[in-house]
């Protein structure tokens, strides 16, 4: 079995490390406004009250990274990606994941980030790995790689498994230790193919057998396009945790999906003595109570 190897991501004060043998590390998605109509009014007005309410409540429901997106059409994505960062580091001090397809972005977003960023994304297309790399190496950064290369997203978890190691390969040439590449496996909608999440499963076993590094994905995509969303959504993160998944890109605010989290962390021996898990029912106990009263 191959060592499963420890990511270490920072702020300018607070480090967060991520490994299998500690508890599942949430990094909370919702300061995007691909698909969120609201974020995305806000940022193309100027506005930044959202994204402080947004950086908040995510910490407060469990989020230890926050996943930053100044994705807008139209916008310039230099400038407002770092206002974004910069909203939210006045309120928040844990890790960032910078998320943007811009090189340019990326380079203007890490130079103003005082700590080990995460980067959301590269994948193994050429392009990408040409222009994120070097930007990984220069910043001591941790970087996300997607199980897709030139040839598009495979379909099989072997293949899957061909394009990761093409990611972790090209770093180590670069001197990027395999400890700061997670991968992302790649979580497709079973909406519109049933063994899409299947295939997410296995690339993760596989990857993590072959390199020991952490796995992330975007959790909430399994579920696209299907009922009850956040009950697949959480039996799905309890089993790609089981599978090795280390720190999901997902919603804090799903009680349901945390939840699960937990009750994922505990049935792993990632709980001592049930203390997370415990105190997790208290909080909500109280906030019941508190609501009830109100």
């Amino acid at each position: 079995m191959t060592e499963n190897l420890t990511t270490t991501i920072a702020s300018k004060t607070k480090t967060v490390e991520i490994s299998r043998e500690r508890p599942t590390i949430i990094i909370g998605e919702r300061i995007n406004p691909t698909g969120r109509k609201k974020v995305l009014t806000a940022l193309q007005a100027g506005e930044f009250d959202l994204v402080r309410t947004d950086a908040l409540s995510q910490v407060q429901a469990g989020a230890s990274v926050l996943d930053v997106n100044a994705g807008v059409p139209g916008a310039d994505e230099k400038t407002l990606l770092q206002q974004v960062m910069r909203t939210v580091m006045e309120v928040t001090d844990v890790p960032l994941c910078i998320d943007t397809a811009d090189p340019a972005a990326l380079e203007a977003a890490l130079s103003i980030y005082e700590g080990s960023a995460l980067i959301n994304s590269v994948n193994g297309e050429e392009k990408s790995l040409k222009a994120v790399l070097p930007l990984v190496k220069e910043y001591g950064a941790a970087v996300i790689g997607l199980c897709m290369d030139d040839d598009g997203i495979p379909t099989t978890p072997e293949a899957r498994l061909k394009a990761a190691a093409k990611v972790i390969e090209r770093a180590a040439k670069m001197g990027i230790p395999p400890e700061n590449v997670i991968i992302d496996p790649l979580a497709m909608t079973m909406g519109a193919d049933h063994t899409s999440g299947f295939t997410t499963l296995k690339t993760i076993e596989l990857v993590v057998k072959e390199f020991g590094v952490n796995i992330t994905m975007g959790a909430s995509n399994i579920s696209f396009g299907l009922p009850d969303r956040k009950f697949v959504n959480a039996t799905y993160i309890a089993m790609a945790i089981h599978a090795g998944l280390t720190c999901p890109i997902t919603n804090p605010l799903v009680a349901e999906v945390v939840i699960a989290i937990l009750g994922a962390n505990l049935s792993m021996a990632r709980d001592e003595y049930a203390m997370n898990w415990i105190k997790a029912y208290r909080k909500r106990y109280k906030e019941a109570e508190g609501n009830s009263v109100s």
